[in-house]
């Protein structure tokens, strides 16, 4: 266009600083610039509270934008659209003059369309020979592509700003719940712990956060809870006082054991005829002091405890988790187990709950059988040793006959005398 571009507005209406602000943008703006104007649309959306502009202005932004019929925006080309009120208010969806008027006037005054009004405030366009527009009396878009990088940056925050508040509602959220479900669990096991002032302390805390609340005051919240947190895990630290055990099914610890080969048949002396309890050694009976049982004989006498293994047992880690399931199906207290895992130590708690659960209904009350053999065990009558042997040698009794073909079978009177079983393998 040849002629000079109005810089004030028609009427009464002043010129203000942000008026000359957007025009001396539009000045400065380089003529290799260009803008998407859909593109630059939704970043003002996104930015809209950075901006101090409302949907109504948007909605009428986004009319004027449709009547530039070209997508790209260049300050070369002709920018300023002049629709009339009517016009632009079917496009706008339908505001009332007064809220159309008010759109138009926080549009100016945000900077993001200049006013170039005609000499009586109406808006048409001067054209020449072929048509060719000369002088435009309108809205100038020239603005959009000034501050189209501006526009993209404060989006760019602003979605960084809504990630970082989902990411601290979601921490709160996962924080509270584990909080609340871990206290439950160490009261329903009886672990000691400070577990009323950590309720109190999650109490205080209040429920979720309302959606209005701001980054700096979930950020508080959220640290609130991790330091909570960190107090819970200590506290269930300090309560499950559970050893540690290696993944190789081979290791048992201190090993003591007697070079003697009729150590196993001296442990199983009480135990052919029946005479004494599994679980009770006799006076004549050598005890191993701190010797666990090898894995594989363990699963070999008590079979019925890998049903409570997910993924079958492997090593010692997979045995202790099934046998923490056993007890819990038997009946068998937190209490009681806490008391036994003091005295035998882990590994041989778990075996006495796997042979408690092989024997079946044979121990009408699991729970008051593990404490006797607890108190056992804590004045040294007690050892793991006759009472898997039993199971086993009774396993032994059961699987043997079906593995030989009944044409190979031979009578007792042709066999001879039987001879007692005895332990042929190592199980070390």
């Amino acid at each position: 266009m040849s002629q000079t571009q109005p810089t004030t507005p028609f009427g009464r209406r002043p010129l203000s600083l942000a008026m000359m602000a957007a025009q001396a943008a539009a000045k400065a703006c380089p003529d290799e610039a260009a803008s998407h104007k859909w593109r630059t649309f939704r970043n003002l959306t996104e930015a809209k509270a950075r901006l101090g502009i409302g949907d109504r202005a948007l909605a009428v932004l986004s009319a004027l934008l449709s009547f530039h019929p070209e997508t790209a925006l260049t300050p070369g080309a002709d920018l300023v659209v002049f629709p009339s009120n009517r016009e632009l208010s079917v496009r706008a969806h339908g505001p009332s003059p007064t809220t159309l008027r008010r759109a138009l006037t926080q549009l100016v005054e945000a900077g993001l369309v200049i006013r170039r009004d005609s000499p009586n405030g109406k808006r048409y366009a001067r054209r020449g020979e072929g048509g060719r527009i000369e002088q435009a009396f309108g809205f100038d878009l020239a603005p959009l592509v000034a501050r189209a990088a501006e526009f993209e940056a404060l989006a760019g925050e602003v979605r960084a700003a809504a990630k970082a508040r989902a990411l601290l509602r979601e921490e709160i959220s996962l924080l509270r719940r584990d909080i609340t479900k871990i206290v439950a669990f160490a009261r329903a096991e009886g672990l000691a712990g400070a577990w009323d002032a950590v309720e109190a302390h999650l109490a205080g805390e209040g429920a979720m956060p309302p959606r209005s609340a701001g980054n700096a005051a979930l950020a508080e919240i959220a640290g609130g809870l991790r330091d909570l947190r960190a107090e819970v895990d200590k506290c269930l630290a300090e309560s499950l006082e559970f050893g540690k055990t290696g993944a190789s099914e081979s290791q048992i610890g201190c090993h003591h054991q007697s070079s003697k080969p009729e150590s196993f048949q001296n442990l199983e002396r009480g135990l052919r005829g029946q005479e004494t309890d599994p679980g009770e050694t006799g006076p004549d009976t050598v005890v191993p002091p701190t010797r666990v049982l090898p894995l594989r004989l363990v699963l070999e006498a008590c079979p019925d405890v890998g049903a409570y293994a997910r993924h079958g047992i492997g090593h010692w880690r997979d045995f202790l988790g099934a046998a923490l399931l056993a007890r819990a199906s038997l009946g068998i207290g937190p209490t009681v187990w806490t008391g036994a895992v003091g005295v035998m130590g882990e590994e041989t708690a778990a075996i006495v709950v796997a042979a408690i659960l092989q024997r079946g209904t044979a121990i009408a009350a699991p729970g008051a059988y593990l404490r006797d053999l607890t108190d056992k065990a804590q004045e040294g009558r007690f050892s793991p040793w006759p009472m898997v042997m039993a199971l086993w040698r009774a396993r032994q009794e059961v699987i043997a006959p079906a593995d030989v073909p009944f044409a190979g079978r031979l009578s007792e009177s042709a066999r001879g005398p039987r001879r007692r079983a005895g332990p042929e393998r190592s199980w070390g």
